[in-house]
């Protein structure tokens, strides 16, 4: 899965040297650093990264120089709209933010067709699509096999990306149902006997009620097992 952001801190910087500066600063040169810097700091990006729009202001009249170093502003991160930093280290220091655009690209799972809340997930019902991460919230799927199997939390019409979380294990404990309740920790293990006051899948959690009253929080382990810890 997925997942989520790559965020990198300011000391991170790319130079880029040349023999001798010219007259004005060449803006070519300050995209050549950008585009460099973006790539080598993004290079364990979970897909294709992609260094689309650089702005560099056509009306800047910077002297030339002779080593740039392009870094990332504090609270900047390299994903989607971002900007970053490049400053003169000689002859003459000057520093300017060049607005960058920065597209991963990577196969998402998304349905095939429209499908219901509460339907279960079948191979036919998801494909890979690649897509710009950037553009999608946190949580999309890169593997079908952790949709296949599971339940929808909502209706979802065709091409829908899939997130974790609008899916959920298909339930192995429901709600009035007498499930075994154990008790585990360091050194011992004792069960007993409640009744679920929901619906819950493996490794989901769920409450159940003793014969005595007492509400109890534990996690599914298996169908009609529930583990409290």
């Amino acid at each position: 899965m997925v997942r989520s952001a790559l965020l990198f801190g300011t000391a991170l910087g790319l130079t880029l040297s040349a023999s001798a500066p010219a007259e004005s600063q060449d803006p070519d040169a300050i995209r050549g650093a950008v585009r460099s810097f973006v790539q080598a700091q993004t290079r364990e990006a979970p897909g294709r990264v992609e260094v689309g729009r650089l702005d560099v202001d056509p009306h800047l009249r910077l002297q030339g120089c002779m080593e740039l170093e392009a870094f990332l502003p504090t609270g900047a991160k390299l994903w989607g709209n971002s900007t970053v930093g490049v400053r003169c280290l000689r002859p003459q220091k000057w520093s300017i933010f060049v607005p960058v655009q920065v597209r991963v690209w990577a196969d998402v799972v998304v349905t095939t067709r429209a499908l219901s809340r509460g339907q279960t997930i079948e191979s036919t019902d998801v494909a890979l699509q690649p897509l710009d991460l950037t553009q999608l919230p946190p949580g999309v799927l890169t593997d079908p096999q952790r949709a296949v199997g599971r339940v929808l939390n909502a209706a979802l019409s065709g091409g829908t990306p899939l997130r974790a979380g609008l899916l959920r294990e298909v339930a192995v404990v429901l709600q009035g149902q007498l499930v075994r309740v154990v008790f585990a920790g360091e050194g011992f293990r004792v069960s007993t006997e409640a009744r679920a006051l929901s619906n819950a899948g493996v490794g989901e959690p769920v409450q159940v009620r003793t014969a005595s009253g007492k509400l109890l929080k534990g996690t599914v382990l298996e169908p009609g097992v529930v583990e409290v810890r």
